[in-house]
C-alpha cells in the first residue's frame, strides 16, 4: 500500500467506471491506434467534448469517444492510468466498473478481449503504480438475458484475476433488476459478489428489486431510499454500504445541488456511505473534489473510509492491511 501523505487523507473509492474516467489524452491515442474517427481532433477539444452539459449529451459524448477504447492494451493501459490518477489524491484501494456487455453488443468486441485487457491492468496496477484494483463488470440495462449469462460465466472464469463482483448499470428506470436475477445466480455460485445500481434515477422500488432478487453485498448509488424510511431502517440494519457520488448526483439532476443531497440523511440514518466519482471525465470531478463536497455535508473521512473498507469485496488480507494503514493515519486534520 503506498504512503499517502501527500495527498491529504487516505481514500477508497468503490464506484467509478474506467471508460469514463479515460483521459482525453489516452482516449485520443487509443483512436489512432485503432483508426477510430474522434468527433474531435486535439486532447483540448476532446476533454471540451466530453464535458458534461445534459444528459443526453453524455450519451452522445459517451459512445462518440468511448467506443475508441478496442484492445487488450486498451483496457490494460485504462486501468493502470485512472490508478495512476487515484492514487496521487490519496486513493490506497479501487473497485472499479468495466462495461463488457456495451462492447459486445455495440462493437463486436468478444468479452475474451475485454476480460483479459481489463485483468492485465490490475496486475500492472500492482506491478507499477503499487495499488490494490479489483473489477466488477457491468451488465447493462436492455441486453437479452444470455449476453447477462455470458458476461456473468466470464466474470466467474476471470475471479482469480481480479474479478470481484457482477454489476448491473445503465438505464434503470426502463430496465428493473428482476430479469438478471439467473446472471447474479451464476455469479454468486461462482464466488463472486453482487454489485447493482440501484436508487439513482428511479426510487425506492429499484432498490427493493435488487435487494430482494440480486443478493446484493453493495447498492451502488441507493440515495433515494431516502424517500422511504423502512426501507432506510432496512439498509442501516444490514449494514449495506452505499456507494455514493456527489457531484455526479448534482450534475445528472439526481439533486439539485450539492446542499440538497441526501447524503446527511442517509448517514444520520445509519447507512454506511463511501464517497466516489463515477464518471470522472465526463463529470469534471476527481476524488478530491468529490471528498470536499462530502466534507461539506458533514461526512467524516474516517468513517468514509470504514465504510470502503466494509463494503470492499477484496480478500481478507487486502481488508487488513486497508484497516492496519487507518490505524495509523493521522485523522485528526483529515476534516479540513
Amino acid at each position: 500500500m503506498s504512503d499517502t501523505r501527500d495527498a491529504g487523507y487516505p481514500k477508497i473509492e468503490l464506484h467509478v467506471h474506467l471508460e469514463g474516467a479515460v483521459s482525453p489524452a489516452a482516449l485520443l491515442a487509443a483512436a489512432r491506434r485503432n483508426g477510430f474517427a474522434l468527433p474531435v481532433a486535439t486532447v483540448e477539444q476532446l476533454a471540451e467534448f466530453m464535458r458534461f452539459r445534459d444528459f443526453d449529451h453524455f450519451i452522445e459524448a459517451w459512445f462518440a469517444t468511448t467506443p475508441a477504447l478496442q484492445t487488450e492494451q486498451d483496457y490494460r493501459e485504462l486501468v493502470v492510468d485512472y490508478a495512476r490518477r487515484a492514487q496521487a489524491q490519496g486513493a490506497v484501494y479501487l473497485e472499479a466498473i468495466f462495461s463488457p456487455t456495451d462492447k459486445l453488443t455495440e462493437q463486436g468486441i468478444d468479452l475474451e478481449t475485454v476480460f483479459t485487457g481489463f485483468t492485465d491492468g490490475v496486475q500492472a496496477a500492482r506491478e507499477e503504480v503499487g495499488i490494490e484494483v479489483r473489477l466488477t463488470p457491468d451488465i447493462t440495462r436492455g441486453v437479452d438475458l444470455d449476453v447477462a449469462i455470458a458476461t456473468a460465466e466470464h466474470a466467474v472464469r476471470y475471479k482469480d484475476r481480479g474479478i470481484v463482483a457482477l454489476g448491473l448499470g445503465g438505464l434503470e428506470a426502463q430496465f428493473p433488476p428482476e430479469p438478471y436475477a439467473p446472471a447474479f445466480a451464476i455469479a454468486r455460485a461462482g464466488g463472486l459478489g453482487s454489485v447493482p445500481h440501484a436508487g439513482e434515477v428511479a426510487g425506492p422500488a429499484s432498490i427493493r428489486g435488487a435487494l430482494d432478487t440480486l443478493a446484493p453485498d453493495r447498492i451502488r448509488h441507493g440515495v433515494r431510499a431516502v424517500e422511504d424510511p423502512g426501507l432506510l431502517r432496512e439498509l442501516a440494519d444490514r449494514g449495506m454500504v452505499l456507494d455514493v457520488c456527489v457531484l455526479s448526483n448534482v450534475r445528472l439532476g439526481v439533486v439539485e445541488a450539492v446542499t440538497a443531497h441526501q447524503l446527511p440523511a442517509l448517514l444520520a440514518a445509519g447507512v454506511p456511505c463511501t464517497v466516489n466519482t463515477d464518471d470522472p471525465t465526463f463529470f469534471a470531478c476527481d476524488l478530491a473534489s468529490e471528498h470536499a463536497a462530502a466534507r461539506s455535508l458533514g461526512a467524516d473521512p474516517r468513517a468514509l473510509f470504514d465504510a470502503g473498507v466494509a463494503g470492499a469485496l477484496c480478500d481478507a488480507a487486502t481488508k487488513e492491511r486497508l484497516r492496519a494503514l487507518a490505524v495509523v493515519h493521522d485523522w485528526s486534520g483529515a476534516g479540513a
